[in-house]
């Protein structure tokens, strides 16, 4: 395999696991907020663990969007860039029509 199948490979198994858990962790907060009765006053070990869950998903959210919007067009091919570069740069723009 090449070097950039590898990182594809790699960036999308990351990319899966980073999903699967953060679904698991919001599916399992909300059922746990619609569906087992709740007492009155909290307990500080839920308070606790609500935080914990919470921290958890602003966190897997971050690297979630960071992992897979920070592999764009810098883990295309060189060959490939320099090409899309030349197409671009070779079109007529729409003032000169």
């Amino acid at each position: 395999m090449t070097p950039e199948q590898i990182h594809a490979r790699l960036i999308f198994i990351i990319g899966l696991v980073l999903s699967v858990v953060f679904a698991f962790s919001v599916f399992a907060l909300l059922y746990a907020l619609v569906f087992v009765t709740q007492p009155m006053k909290q307990a500080p070990n839920d308070a606790a663990f609500i935080d914990l869950v919470t921290t958890l998903t602003v966190f897997l959210t971050g690297s979630l969007a960071g992992v897979l919007a920070g592999n764009g067009l810098k883990s295309k091919p060189k060959d490939l860039q320099a090409e899309l570069l030349d197409k671009v740069l070779d079109e007529p723009k729409e003032d000169d029509k």
